[in-house]
């Protein structure tokens, strides 16, 4: 298969799984998509490629504004503390961004990874949930 054809199979691959996920599928990949923003973007202050660091620093933004704008804290006891990690990540990816701080972009790493840690295992406890009521109501 020609490059360009694997990449378009690939693109229609990447949204087909998008669009197919379930809310806690969708919310784990965003978490995995910002960290390796932020990986990439430390790696690129590390290497001094500041372009590539920005680039990186700015998708991860806009994927913490996403799940900012998903979050309802009024519905959830921890939803106002989650907010405010939102918020202080984001000023610190801007922070990281404007400073060419790594120190900056390393506390965000530091503070989202347990996150998306611990929404992996909600969303496999959820998966594994749905599996069990499916597998219920066939037998």
């Amino acid at each position: 298969m020609p490059p360009s054809n694997l990449a378009a199979a690939r693109s229609l691959y990447n949204r087909d799984s998008v669009l197919s996920a379930s809310p806690a599928r969708l919310l784990v990949m965003l978490y995995d998509r910002l960290l390796l923003d932020l990986a990439r973007a430390e790696a690129a202050q590390l290497g001094e490629d500041w372009s590539l660091a920005s680039a990186q620093l700015l998708h991860a933004q806009e994927i913490v504004a996403e799940l900012v704008g998903s979050l309802r804290p009024e519905v959830w006891d921890g939803g106002p503390g989650l907010l405010a990690v939102y918020n202080y990540v984001l000023t610190g990816m801007v922070q990281a961004n404007v400073q060419r701080d790594v120190v900056k972009t390393r506390e965000c790493i530091t503070l989202l990874e347990p996150l998306r840690t611990a929404w992996h295992e909600a969303a496999l406890k959820v998966s594994m949930q749905e599996a069990a009521l499916r597998r219920d109501a066939v037998g």
